[in-house]
């Protein structure tokens, strides 16, 4: 185990499981995550690996027993008539039978319908009206001497579910957490490996979770195919209800007129729209007018009378363009359906959530250690609702711009519930305070920013904060709007451009080209002093956009770096010598000498891997070599040339998160297409 699982273990003991344990029952149980967990808190909540293994056994029998399988549905009402009594494991919903006056329940698997069930549990257990709840019930069977009656009855019903969350318990064991750890132990608890992501790659995970701890709060996250969006939605808490965003209904959403039964916004705290985009979707005009007074106000209306309701509303979908297409020709809500392209309704997002940012699902993105029970994480999201943490970040920074009250709701909600999953307590660091801000406002301006580009009777204002301490002014911006200022308008070229203005929060390359499209332009230009801040998660970046102006010329060329050791590490060292290879001139070369040292764990392989680069390139325009440095102090990274440029660089050439390979990968193919981690470069001459 990691020292991180140890800690867990230790300050949350029998509320946590191994998260490979969910995924191998997953594969086998048709089941939401929280049910299996909840099982396997029972059985398995503890590192020792002989209790695991028969806890794992024990619930295997449990599912295996008493969960029903559809097609196995009619042997299972057999063995209730023959035994009398049988548990099963069954997602139940029940509605009320409006001529008789009571309940009645109907099994999703096992196909019963009308079966009576008590009114005490449908009082304990509202959401068994909309939507239903996965229970363990104990159902009986006896034929009534009423034939109209059905024979079927439940006797005991329990929701799987933590029975009891000691908050301050949990407010005490967080202590205990470093914010970094907190991050990677959230991390586990979502089923994701914390050590493939970067902060803000984390940062972007969580943000998924304010809908379950803010109320009423409205977040719209479009990208890629295979990000996972909605896995969080479909699996993490018993308190959230995912729908496609086709399928949807007024009635089935907020109220039927006709019944006067509420819908599921009355009941679920957080409503998730899956697959929303598209532009072929059906979608009714009355439906898109309820939702933006219910965004905005909390409110519906049955008839003359108004309604309030808590539910957070998430909208997922995908795109199929990429962003720099986006801002150069349309905006970033071009794939929703046309009646969703409503500055009104698109006005009442308080985040978009860049999915174009989060990498593919791939297996070595998950988790082998201990996480939450997410039946226990989703209890404290829920109690998280009562607090309110928007005003938080007022004690370090003043809002500087003048924006608008929507604006400043969003970033504020966001903020606050990015307060609540990791600083429960209120207790941050200014420095910690100014990363959720910056963060919370970025999210926000992204709407902002493509609102105006498809209604120009919004105002155009800046999202600034400053801090109370002394210092300037910080004006954010987008990550996309900085990699592509061209695209993003003359107002945001200006700003990173450095002209009269406040400061900015994130640096613009400026001895990179303007855009990864036109790379032979930047490469003609004379190179430049100057300083470059890769942000983390963007795409675009490339060596050669990177390095090409200043390489080009030179006839030797140093690199320093003692962590070139890993076979990743000498791939990147193979893909760097060959863009140099394509800035030689046929007919000459260019020496390149890397100083590295070698690890004693992987010397022989590490070896293997570089004589193997220094073959592969003999016979052509580069002549490559190598050797082991062993001095003690050997850690700065840099490559210096002939020509009188040094070039250091805070990560060597590790500037790529991993990414799937293979024949058909675009990210193996083109390191544009890949995910950046956070670096820093300058270039200076000698």
């Amino acid at each position: 185990m990691s020292p991180l699982d140890q800690k867990i273990l230790q300050h949350f003991p029998g509320l946590v499981v191994r998260k490979d344990l969910t995924k191998g029952l997953k594969q086998n149980a048709v089941v939401p995550t929280y049910v299996l967990e909840y099982l396997l808190g029972q059985h398995c909540a503890t590192d020792d690996n002989e209790v695991i293994k028969a806890g794992l056994e024990s619930v295997q029998k449990i599912l295996a027993k008493h969960y029903v399988h559809r097609n196995q549905a009619q042997l299972v009402k057999s063995t209730i008539k023959e035994k009398g009594r049988h548990k099963v494991i069954d997602k139940l919903t029940v509605e009320l039978n409006d001529k008789g006056g009571f309940y009645e329940a109907e099994f999703t698997n096992l196909g019963l319908k009308k079966v009576p069930v008590s009114d005490d549990f449908v009082r304990r257990y509202p959401k068994l009206l909309v939507g239903g709840i996965w229970c363990i019930t104990d159902v009986t069977y006896e034929v009534a001497e009423d034939p109209k009656a059905s024979p079927w009855q439940i006797d005991t019903l329990k929701p799987i579910q933590v029975a009891s969350v000691d908050y301050d318990q949990f407010l005490t064991a967080r202590a205990q957490f470093t914010t970094e750890e907190w991050m990677d132990v959230l991390m586990q608890s979502m089923g994701f490996n914390p050590e493939m992501f970067g902060r803000r790659a984390k940062m972007l995970t969580l943000i998924r979770l304010i809908p379950y701890c803010e109320r009423n709060y409205n977040l719209l996250e479009l990208g890629p195919k295979g990000t996972g969006k909605s896995h969080i939605y479909a699996e993490f808490s018993p308190h959230g209800m995912l729908i496609s965003g086709s399928e949807v209904t007024a009635p089935k959403l907020f109220v039927s007129n006709s019944s006067g039964k509420i819908g599921l916004v009355g009941y679920w705290d957080c409503v998730c729209f899956d697959e929303f985009a598209g532009k072929d979707k059906k979608v009714d005009k009355a439906l898109v007018d309820i939702m933006k007074n219910y965004m905005a106000n909390r409110t519906f209306s049955r008839g003359i009378e108004q309604l309030t309701a808590e539910a957070s509303m998430v909208f997922m979908g995908n795109t199929k363009k990429s962003v720099a297409y986006m801002l150069k020709h349309s905006h970033f809500f071009e794939p929703l359906p046309d009646k969703y392209i409503d500055s009104a309704f698109l006005d009442r997002i308080h985040a978009y959530n860049p999915g174009w940012e989060v990498a593919p699902i791939r297996h070595d993105l998950f988790t082998n250690g201990y996480g939450f029970v997410v039946d226990f994480i989703a209890e404290v999201l829920k109690h998280l609702r009562t607090e309110d943490f928007t005003g938080a970040y007022k004690q370090h920074f003043e809002v500087a711009s003048e924006v608008s009250t929507r604006d400043q709701t969003g970033f504020e909600k966001t903020f606050s519930g990015l307060m609540k999953i990791l600083f429960p307590d209120g207790k941050c660091t200014p420095v910690e305070t100014e990363e959720l801000l910056a963060f919370s406002m970025e999210s926000r301006r992204r709407v902002r920013e493509h609102i105006l580009r498809i209604d120009d009777t919004f105002k155009r204002h800046d999202f600034i904060y400053r801090p109370l301490s002394g210092g300037a002014p910080v004006t954010v911006l987008t990550p996309e709007e900085i990699q592509y200022p061209t695209f993003a308008g003359q107002r945001t070229q200006q700003a990173v451009n450095g002209e009269p203005g406040p400061e900015v929060h994130e640096d613009i390359p400026p001895a990179a080209e303007p855009s990864p499209a036109t790379p032979t332009t930047a490469v003609a230009d004379e190179p430049q002093p100057g300083h470059v801040v890769i942000p983390e998660n963007t795409k675009g970046w490339s060596y050669r956009r990177l390095f090409a102006k200043h390489l080009t010329g030179a006839r030797s060329i140093t690199i320093c770096d003692p962590y070139v050791r890993m076979f990743f590490q000498a791939r990147n060292l193979m893909e760097f010598l060959q863009m140099v290879h394509d800035l030689v001139p046929e007919g000459d070369e260019v020496t390149v000498h890397l100083r590295t040292q070698s690890d004693p764990d992987s010397c022989v392989k590490q070896a293997e891997n570089l004589d193997q680069i220094a073959d592969s390139f003999a016979g052509s325009r580069i002549a490559f070599t190598w050797e082991d440095d062993p001095s003690p102090n050997f850690h700065a990274r840099n490559i210096t040339t002939d020509t009188g440029w040094k070039i250091t660089i805070d990560r060597g050439m590790d500037i790529f998160q991993r990414y799937e390979t293979g024949p058909f990968s675009l990210a193996q193919a083109m390191q544009e297409a890949r995910l950046t981690r956070g670096a820093e470069i300058t270039y200076f001459k000698v």
